[in-house]
């Protein structure tokens, strides 16, 4: 299959392995897949756990971002994903792959994917510390 193969806003666990196999394509000598993970520290304080909560036209936007990626002549299939929820420590918040007949491409076109990702998606983080604090993060 090529073009947009996933794109979706989802409470669920996300695996990049699946978005890697989603994009595969005999045209294609290139995957590139990214995972953003939510990590335990933000500005030298700790992070215990978050939250992620989005605009209801939050999976309009991520398709929008993908079909974008898509046009791209370069770009045979791409996934992504954006989880919402309550989310742990090394938990995968955002899960991308895209594939192209060669390598720089794929680099590029997953570069510009997860960067349009986070510039536009109107979903919001919500950190929580471990001395007790809290923080809202406002992703686009």
């Amino acid at each position: 299959m090529t073009g947009v193969v996933r794109s979706e806003v989802t409470t669920r666990p996300l695996d990049v392995a699946e978005h890697e196999r989603l994009v595969a394509n005999a045209g294609a000598g290139a995957v590139v897949s990214f995972a953003g993970v939510v990590r335990d520290h933000d500005k030298g304080r700790t992070v215990v756990a978050l939250d992620y909560e989005a605009h209801p036209s939050a999976s309009h936007v991520l398709r929008q971002v993908a079909e974008e990626i898509a046009k791209d002549p370069e770009v045979v299939a791409v996934a992504v994903s954006h989880r919402v929820g309550s989310l742990e420590i090394g938990d995968v918040a955002l899960a991308a792959a895209v594939s192209c007949a060669h390598r720089a491409e794929a680099f590029d076109a997953c570069r510009r994917l997860v960067d349009e990702a986070k510039a536009r998606l109107p979903i919001w983080k919500h950190q929580h510390f471990a001395d007790g604090t809290d923080e809202w993060v406002n992703c686009p």
